[in-house]
């Protein structure tokens, strides 16, 4: 790998292996957890300030495992940034659909996590979503939560969402390598994070000439959006603690 790092800005690592029906997020966590600590490790090693895009299921415990490895080695945890993109893509799609308008003009903030109820699209924050009436806001918010698992379903075990990820994971890298040219930009990713009680939270950063230079607030919820927080809350915790379990046995080489 040191020939293809050396020198690296950004790195997006789509590695491991996609959700199988019937799988848990925790089956694939042991296994994607040694994947990534490779890719992560030869990082470290070679190309130590380049930003790392990781799209590793189940990013909720991936990321915290990978940034606390980076903070033992004495580097800079915030490189280690979860692409939850595919959930903003979602949602401005789906809105899109049901308001017959352009997707490219919507675009709706998705907090949280980067698996199902973890993911709370912010429809309320954004001008097009929120003319939505309320009560097909949960269906709504479900299909975006959901739409990882129907892909799978719908795949009957040949594979996960890829075409839609990649679109996701490119907009991601341009809004990264953007930033680094000095051009500020604003997208939702998963990160260490100070916006909730938590340690890590998807939510909007400002992208700009070191990686993430910001971690911007969550801003105003709508009451069905904090009812929403809560819940994700109970469950992303329980999600970093396997990540962060993880690093605590183990270190970078």
């Amino acid at each position: 790998l040191e020939e293809c790092l050396t020198g690296c800005h950004l790195v997006l690592v789509p590695a491991g292996v996609p959700r199988k029906p019937g799988m848990t997020r925790d089956d694939l966590f042991k296994t994607n957890a040694g994947i990534a600590k490779g890719i992560v490790e030869a990082c470290a090693k070679f190309c130590p300030d380049a930003v790392l895009g990781m799209i590793v299921n189940p990013v909720n415990s991936v990321v915290p495992a990978m940034a606390e490895l980076y903070k033992k080695k004495g580097l800079d945890p915030m490189k280690i940034v979860g692409i939850t993109t595919l959930d903003v893509v979602r949602a401005n799609k789906f809105v899109g659909e049901i308001t017959g308008k352009n997707p490219n003009f919507i675009n709706i903030p998705v907090i949280g996590g980067h698996a199902g109820t973890t993911i709370i699209p912010l429809f309320s924050q954004d001008k097009i979503s929120s003319t939505i009436a309320a009560d097909k806001i949960p269906d709504l918010d479900t299909h975006v939560q959901n739409a990882g698992t129907d892909v799978v379903e719908a795949k009957g075990g040949k594979g996960s969402a890829t075409l839609s990820m990649a679109y996701a994971g490119a907009r991601f890298g341009k809004s990264v390598l953007a930033g680094l040219a000095g051009r500020r930009r604003v997208e939702c990713a998963y990160c260490m994070s100070d916006v909730t009680d938590l340690p890590y939270f998807a939510q909007k950063v400002v992208f700009g000439p070191t990686g993430i230079t910001k971690v911007l607030p969550l801003g105003e919820l709508s009451e069905y959006e904090t009812k929403r927080l809560d819940e994700a809350k109970a469950q992303l915790k329980g999600e970093i603690e396997t990540g962060l379990k993880y690093a605590e046995g183990e270190s970078l080489a």
